[in-house]
Parts: structure tokens; C-alpha cells; sequence
């Protein structure tokens, strides 16, 4: 059998147990947060426990007041018609991205991502069968930047979708306009889907304005969104995603799913449904404390070459000036400077094994600031 073969494990969880129970380790390797769920998730979800509605496999699609409220929020966000018969529920968002990706492409078939982007969704990709081609994002005064020339070039024959997320994991980039009306533009021209990782989509820093491509012209027919409630909401062990597409393919994407998985879980789907009805308040107040952390790692690293996440959990840390590769330093960072990292091999071709990703997410600010003096434990006075 060789569908796994140019298929490689995940290096978190072997980050993670080297990293054992030890208090003192900074845990910045997996996306995690310590911030609680809202409240109303909580108590909505241990009142579905034990609930006969709530312990079947039926609606095979997700709950309709789940499917309605997802509806509901994406024609909050983008002005355009969503009815829940446009959304499948499914068991996170990563499931959600399989199942698109199994509706809209063939054995064989292009799929276009950043570099670097997901491993997830880069391997994703060849279990659908279908063939990842990666197009960096390139170090620009500071911010990453997609590079429009190469995105442009990797299109051909054999495209058939582009492939993203925004903000980018791991590397926290986000698409300006020009950026989305470029990735719009040859979607319209080559008649190409987009599929969008929305999971992380309202986590934003300096003031910046959430951009869904459906609402750029001629796109609400071609952008398929696959979200959850793991990252904003703090939801991350209720598993629950969705996928909210098109009427002319949101039934291939049902049935990719049922035969996947049958049935979102059901327990889960009330605590989602109601976080999805509370304002965006909850969100903004989790955003700024994400931020906050983010500034501290930025500050404490500020004389090492690194790029500040514009959104997300994560940014990435470039090893090269060390003379090692990202796996070995971070072998270094957790022995000497008790930080949990995890390298980037495997998550881009021109961006991967000269990074590490430093998870801000999970820390404190009082623990984030001893980074600097674990560094220079690590590396020296660099």
C-alpha cells in the first residue's frame, strides 16, 4: 500500500511527551489556551448530557438549530443568503476540510496552499488523492506576504481548487485585500473552487478587519467555509465544525461526511449552537488577551529573526543564524531552556525546517516573560 507513504506522523505529540508533566517547561508546542469556554457553552452542554436527543445519530448532518445558527452567522458576517440546508455539521472543522476536499477533487488533481500552511490540510490533500502545490509567503518589511508572481505560476490544467487558511497556521500571516482579490481572481478565470479555513478567522491583531472572500465579486458561488468552534470559542475538545457551501456541492460534501464519520457528536452540538448566539464581545475579550501574549514574545525575543503573527495562536522563529536545523533546536530549546516548540519540517518546502512555531496561546503573560533568559540559556547571548 503506498496511499500513506509520502505521508509523515505529526512531531507535536512527540514534543509533548518529551515534555512530560514538568511544570517549569513553557508549554508553546500544540495549539492550545488556557482560557475557559464562555459560561452559557458550559451549562448548554451539560444540559445535553443524558438527554435522549442528544445520544443519536440522527440528523446525520447536525442538529438544525446548530446548522440554522451557523447560517445565521455567516450571513451576519458576509450579507449574502445562507440557509441551513447550506451547512453540514461536522466532528471539528478538520474533518470539514477531508470532506470538501473529497467532494471538489479527483485522483490526481491540483490543490494549491501556502507555504508554509497546516500540515493537516497539506496531507489532507494526498489522502484525497490529490497533489499539494505550495506557494510562499515571503518575509516583506516585517509581515509575511503571499508571493502573487508564484500563486499566479502554480496554476495549471490539472488545478482544481485553492487551498486556505487566514489567519495562516503557523505562521500567523494574514491576506491583505490585494492578496484575497488575486486568489478571487484566478478562481474566477480558471473556474476554480476556494476552499477556506475559516477556524481562526476573527482572531486578528493591530486593529485588522475580517475579509471573507465570498463577499468579493462572483465568489459566493465558488468559496466553500469550513469553520469551528475549537479556536474562538475556546471549544477545543467538543469537536465541532462545519462546512457551509454552495447548493450545487453541498450534498456531495453531506455524503463525503456521513460516510466518514455518520454523525457530528451529539452532546457537543448545543454547547456550539450556543456559542454561536452569543455576541462578539466574548471573542474581542479572548482576542486582546492572545495579543497581550503575543506582544510579550515579541518583546522578549525582539533581537532573534522572527515574524509577529498578524492573527492566530502561533509565529515562527527562523533557526538558521544558529547553524542547526528547527528539529534540532528544538531538541536544544526543551533540554536547556525547558521551552516545548515544535519544528516546521513537513509544513512548507521553502518555509519548514528553518522554523520553529512559538504557541502563545497557552502561557500566561508572567510565564512568557521568561523567554528571553531561556533563549539565552539555550543559544547563548546571541
Amino acid at each position: 500500500m503506498n496511499r500513506l507513504q509520502n505521508i509523515p506522523g505529526f512531531s507535536i505529540d512527540q514534543v509533548a511527551n518529551a515534555a512530560g508533566n514538568d511544570p517549569d517547561v513553557l508549554r508553546m508546542e500544540n495549539l492550545d489556551t488556557d482560557l475557559r469556554p464562555p459560561e452559557v457553552v458550559l451549562e448548554a452542554t451539560r444540559n445535553a448530557v443524558g438527554r435522549d436527543d442528544d445520544n443519536s445519530y440522527l440528523p446525520f448532518t447536525g442538529r438544525m438549530e446548530l446548522r440554522q445558527a451557523v447560517a445565521e452567522k455567516l450571513q451576519k458576517e458576509t450579507k449574502l443568503s445562507y440557509e441551513a440546508n447550506n451547512v453540514v455539521i461536522t466532528c471539528g472543522g478538520t474533518e470539514g476540510l477531508l470532506d470538501a476536499l473529497l467532494a471538489v477533487t479527483n485522483p490526481g488533481d491540483e490543490v494549491i496552499l501556502t507555504d508554509p500552511t497546516y500540515a493537516g490540510m497539506i496531507y489532507r490533500v494526498r489522502l484525497a488523492g490529490g497533489v499539494p502545490k505550495l506557494v510562499p509567503f515571503v518575509s516583506t518589511f516585517g509581515e509575511w506576504r503571499l508571493d502573487l508572481d508564484a500563486l499566479r505560476q502554480a496554476v495549471t490544467p490539472k488545478t482544481k481548487a485553492i487551498f486556505i487558511m487566514n489567519p495562516s497556521m503557523p505562521s500567523g500571516a494574514v491576506l491583505n485585500l490585494k492578496e484575497w482579490e488575486a486568489i478571487a481572481g484566478l478562481c474566477r478565470e480558471r473556474n476554480l473552487w476556494l476552499l477556506y479555513n475559516a477556524a481562526m478567522e476573527r482572531i486578528l491583531y493591530d486593529h485588522q478587519k475580517v475579509v471573507h472572500p465570498a463577499t468579493l465579486f462572483d465568489m459566493s458561488e465558488r468559496v466553500i467555509t469550513i469553520g469551528s468552534v475549537s479556536k474562538e470559542y475556546r471549544m477545543i475538545g467538543w469537536r465541532v465544525g462545519w462546512v457551509v457551501a454552495p447548493k450545487s456541492i453541498i450534498n456531495e460534501i453531506a455524503k463525503a461526511h456521513i460516510y466518514n464519520t455518520v454523525t457530528p457528536v451529539g452532546i457537543s452540538q448545543m454547547g456550539a449552537a450556543a456559542a454561536l448566539k452569543m455576541d462578539e464581545n466574548d471573542i474581542a475579550e479572548s482576542v486582546q488577551v492572545w495579543e497581550a501574549r503575543r506582544n510579550v514574545v515579541n518583546e522578549q525575543l525582539k533581537n532573534y529573526n522572527m515574524i509577529p503573527a498578524a492573527g492566530g495562536w502561533s509565529q515562527l522563529l527562523d533557526v538558521t543564524s544558529f547553524g542547526m536545523t528547527a528539529e534540532k533546536a528544538s531538541e536544544l530549546l526543551l533540554q536547556k531552556g525547558k521551552i516545548a516548540v515544535t519544528h516546521m519540517t513537513h509544513w512548507g518546502e521553502q518555509n519548514s525546517e528553518q522554523f520553529v512555531r512559538l504557541v502563545f496561546s497557552n502561557e500566561s503573560v508572567e510565564r512568557l516573560q521568561t523567554l528571553g533568559e531561556r533563549f539565552r540559556r539555550t543559544f547563548g547571548s546571541f
